[in-house]
C-alpha cells in the first residue's frame, strides 16, 4: 500500500470511528468482523447505499467513511462528492473490487482520500483507515501503479481540422502547390502546416506523416 503524507492530522489519538458503506449485506458483515476486535477502531454506522451513508457522515461525524464504489440510490463516487462538499471533516477511503482508471480518476477528482481494493488484509485495512484519517492519501499498490503508468504514458496527437486537410492532400498525392490551390492557401503555408504535422507525429517525411495519422486514427484510410 502507497501512502504519500500532508501535513493535516483529522485525529490527536484515541479509537477512529468510522462510518462503513456497502450494499452487500455479507460483505459489509465480513468487514465489520473484520475490524471488531480492533481496538483503535469504532464501526458506529452502516448503510446499504450512498445516500444513507452520507446522512449517517452528517448525523454521526465519523473520522472515516469507508465507502464501496459501486452502491445503488447513490454511488461511492456521489457519496464522496457530497460529503466532501458539505465541509464535513470526514475523510473517505474508497474500498471496492474496481481498478479502471475510469473509476480511480473519478474517485480522487471526487475527492476521496484514498482507494483500496478489497484483496487487501486486514492489516493493510486498519493501516489504511489510520493514514486517511490523518489526511494521508493511500493507494493499493496496483491503483498507484496504474496511475503511474498513465501519467508517463505521452499525451494525444491531436491535429488541427487544417492540418488534417493538408494531410488528406498529401495522402492523395498532390504537390505543395497543388495542396496551395485545393485549399485556397500559399505554398509558404502549405509548408508551414506540414512542418506542423511533421513535428506533432514525430516524423521526418510526407510519407510517413501519413502512415502514422493513419495508424493513430488521425486520418482516414484513403
Amino acid at each position: 500500500m502507497t501512502t504519500m503524507p500532508t501535513a493535516t492530522a483529522t485525529t490527536q489519538g484515541g479509537r477512529l470511528r468510522v462510518v462503513l458503506a456497502d450494499d452487500h449485506t455479507v460483505m459489509r458483515a465480513g468487514l465489520v468482523a473484520l475490524l471488531a476486535h480492533e481496538p483503535t477502531i469504532d464501526i458506529v454506522g452502516e448503510a446499504g447505499d450512498g445516500r444513507e451513508a452520507v446522512r449517517l457522515v452528517e448525523r454521526l461525524d465519523p473520522d472515516v467513511a469507508l465507502l464501496d464504489l459501486r452502491m445503488p440510490v447513490l454511488d461511492g463516487v456521489g457519496a464522496t462528492a457530497e460529503i466532501v462538499a458539505s465541509g464535513a471533516r470526514t475523510r473517505v477511503l474508497i474500498l471496492t473490487t474496481y481498478d479502471t482508471d475510469a473509476d480511480i480518476e473519478r474517485a480522487v477528482e471526487a475527492g476521496a482520500t484514498g482507494y483500496l481494493l478489497k484483496d487487501a488484509t486486514r492489516d493493510q485495512l486498519v493501516e489504511a483507515i489510520h493514514a486517511a484519517s490523518r489526511g494521508e492519501t493511500v493507494l493499493a499498490p496496483r491503483v498507484a501503479q496504474r496511475l503511474v503508468a498513465k501519467m508517463r504514458r505521452p499525451a494525444p496527437v491531436a491535429l488541427t481540422a487544417r492540418e488534417v486537410e493538408v494531410l488528406g492532400a498529401v495522402a492523395d498525392g498532390l504537390s505543395n502547390a497543388e495542396i496551395g490551390r485545393r485549399l485556397f492557401i500559399g505554398e509558404a503555408t502549405v509548408k508551414t502546416h506540414l512542418l506542423r504535422i511533421f513535428a506533432k507525429l514525430d516524423v521526418g517525411d510526407r510519407t510517413r506523416a501519413v502512415v502514422v495519422a493513419m495508424n493513430n486514427g488521425l486520418l482516414r484510410q484513403r
